[in-house]
């Protein structure tokens, strides 16, 4: 253990966590935005928010301040486990292939970043049921967040945990697979252009350019899984290719790409806030490739 360096782990989970609290309302606007206009599903059915800011007005408005907070319990508790074990293997797998930072290729970033993404998303995907749950239900859910663990449990098994894990991992590997492409691209040119150095206001525009890649890329497999994590049992959809088809059928193609706006609006805040956090080697803004983090 004296050869594991746990600052990676440690800032990681923080800057998580701290990420997670800024920007949760933007990801409950999300959520509710993903789970309203389901034609098989009376609860959600109806089209009650007509955009990010219509969402959380409306929120606050009819279910009090509180509820643009809800599910923040299991939120918190995912980015102090998912944020990281993310973060952590993600450097000591690059540490494993190559021992200078300076050794490093895109290959390997990418491969290490599905891998440590994977591995992470797998293992919290209890904690973001319960989360997309709560945040798609509101006040419906009572209880502790504990109590509300076993109930999923003793309700639907172990498999209504772990629903839409498969999906969840599917994710990663198409957020990371595009991220890092599209920021280091993005990153290259802006300083070739001369316009703009090595500088934060750098890795700031590149973080918003690669959030808009990854959010067109990733915006119909998280709405399928939000959807797919939000259903208790399978009375709806029978599994991920019938929610899609589903979806697509019954609410256009556009639909797909529901909450969108808030996705990507979500994404560009969150690198930044995890970006300042102590690095291996200083106290200063931290390269530690946030666009590895696959949301």
């Amino acid at each position: 253990m004296s050869t594991v360096n746990w600052k990676p782990f440690v800032f990681g989970g923080l800057a998580s966590i701290t990420a997670e609290c800024g920007t949760f309302p933007i990801d409950l606007a999300k959520t509710r935005l993903q789970v309203q206009g389901q034609v098989g599903d009376i609860k959600y059915r109806e089209i009650r928010y007509r955009g990010m800011l219509h969402a959380i007005m409306r929120i606050g408005r009819e279910e009090g301040l509180r509820a643009l907070y809800s599910g923040i319990s299991p939120a918190m508790l995912r980015q102090a486990s998912y944020g990281t074990i993310k973060i952590g293997t993600y450097q000591s797998f690059k540490r494993l292939l190559v021992d200078r930072p300076e050794d490093e290729t895109l290959l390997t970033n990418v491969l290490c970043g599905v891998l440590s993404g994977v591995i992470s998303s797998s293992i919290a995907n209890p904690t973001d049921v319960l989360k997309i749950r709560m945040q798609a239900q509101g006040n419906v859910i009572q209880g502790s967040m504990m109590g509300n663990f076993i109930n999923i449990y003793q309700e639907e098994g172990t498999r209504g945990l772990w629903k839409g894990v498969s999906l969840t991992a599917q994710r990663a590997a198409i957020v990371v697979g595009v991220e890092l492409p599209v920021y280091d691209i993005t990153k290259k040119h802006l300083i070739l252009s001369g316009h703009m150095g090595d500088t934060v206001y750098t890795h700031f525009l590149s973080s918003f350019v690669c959030g808009l890649a990854g959010a067109l890329a990733s915006n119909p497999v998280d709405v399928v899984r939000t959807r797919m994590m939000n259903q208790r049992g399978g009375a709806l959809y029978q599994g991920t290719l019938d929610c899609l088809l589903q979806t697509w059928r019954s609410e256009g193609f556009m639909a797909l790409y529901k909450g969108f706006f808030p996705n990507w609006l979500r994404l560009g805040p969150w690198n930044i806030i995890v970006s300042f956090q102590p690095s291996e080697s200083t106290t200063t803004l931290v390269k530690i490739e946030m666009y590895s983090r696959m949301w």
